[in-house]
């Protein structure tokens, strides 16, 4: 059994006066103009499976112009339960709730978390490494809450480090304990990004090779203590047991690295070290792909990184995700489409969002549910 999003109610929330959408167990369609609100409702849904969106608004920009305080709600049902998610902004601050109770934002996470994919996303392999570390630690955030708390503890500890490097009265003697703390953090996020990234990476060559006819695409990790980084790789990739040793490797050799690159560090004010700055690259047969590889391998790549994630939730939770797609179909061609329509399984609950339902076979629109927007009496803009 599953649990699906069952209906998602919306009241003085960015465009919409209020709403309500009941969403089907298997594919939902929202079709409209651009800028009728499609986007804000997926944003809605992210928020409410996830704790966070991906165009991270502030809460004021919430609030449909005029109110001010707006309220979100996701019903969800499913393995014998019934369970609500909420979300409020008032006064200017935005506040979540489930089943009535105010919670954190990480209390949205968990039950039925979401993959999202839009536009922005087909940039994912030419952009800087950021995008893409951030594409590993945003859904292992979803599916480990120690995941989440390694991320926050060890963006917390680099904010205070770079503080530390900034003031004039710093000395490499008084980094030593920062350094000994940031290493230990570190490496376990490390770690734990390696053994989400080689699930990830089994799923994206498979996938890949179906989009691409055979062709053969990897995903490689470079730490910033280069060297010697391919044993702790194997070690996390490979028995559970080892990943002690594995976290132990990379406290070490970050311990070194802070050594290294000290004089470096004092000099920018600025940490220059660890899991915030390691790389991550795509190839297609050996090479990079941000250098090398056409768009149409480049969005392949990231397609298959999407399969990829709905894959791996399923092996990690025992449950799909609720799979997000906005507006993205326009920005691939007629293959492309054809093949990542036909790699959603029925058992994934799926949110698509498009202009044109021209894009779509009549099959795939004979099992959807579609929902016109901007044309109801509820809809504002």
């Amino acid at each position: 059994m599953s649990i699906f999003a069952r209906r998602l109610t919306v009241e003085n929330y960015r465009n919409f006066a209020s709403f309500e959408l009941e969403l089907d167990e298997h594919l939902t369609m929202l079709v409209g103009r651009n800028a009728v609100g499609k986007t804000n409702l997926v944003e809605a849904l992210q928020l409410l499976t996830a704790g966070r969106a991906f165009r991270r608004p502030a809460p004021a920009e919430m609030v449909l112009e005029g109110q001010d305080r707006c309220a979100l709600k996701l019903d969800l049902e499913g393995e014998g339960r019934v369970i609500d998610h909420g979300c409020r902004v008032e006064e200017g601050r935005r506040s979540f709730s489930r089943n009535g109770k105010r919670c954190p934002a990480s209390g949205m996470r968990g039950v039925v978390p979401s993959v999202l994919f839009c536009p922005d996303d087909l940039d994912m392999v030419k952009r800087g490494a950021r995008v893409r570390r951030d594409a590993i630690d945003g859904f292992g955030v979803q599916l480990n809450e120690s995941y989440a708390q390694l991320e926050g503890t060890y963006e917390r500890a680099v904010e205070q480090r770079n503080a530390l490097l900034k003031e004039a009265y710093t000395t490499r003697e008084l980094m030593g304990a920062w350094n000994e703390s940031l290493a230990a953090t570190g490496a376990a996020l490390t770690v734990h990004r390696l053994a989400l990234l080689y699930r990830i990476r089994g799923y994206v060559r498979a996938f890949y090779a179906s989009l691409a006819g055979g062709e053969e695409a990897d995903i490689s990790y470079t730490p910033t203590w280069e060297c010697g980084g391919e044993d702790v790789i194997a070690a996390v990739a490979s028995k559970e047991h080892e990943r002690a040793h594995a976290i132990e490797i990379v406290r070490s050799r970050l311990e070194e690295a802070y050594e290294e690159r000290a004089e470096e560090e004092f000099r920018r004010g600025v940490t220059l070290v660890g899991p915030h700055r390691d790389e991550v690259t795509f190839t297609i047969a050996g090479r990079d792909a941000r250098t090398f590889a056409s768009q149409g391998q480049q969005r392949s790549l990231v397609l298959a990184w999407k399969m990829a994630e709905v894959a791996v939730t399923r092996d990690i939770l025992s449950r799909p995700p609720l799979l997000l797609l906005d507006d993205v179909m326009s920005e691939l061609d007629a293959a492309r489409r054809t093949a990542f329509i036909a790699q959603i399984e029925d058992g994934v609950q799926t949110v698509i969002t498009t202009t044109n339902l021209g894009y779509f076979d009549t099959e795939t629109l004979e099992r959807a549910k579609v929902v016109m927007i901007g044309e109801g009496e509820h809809a504002c803009g």
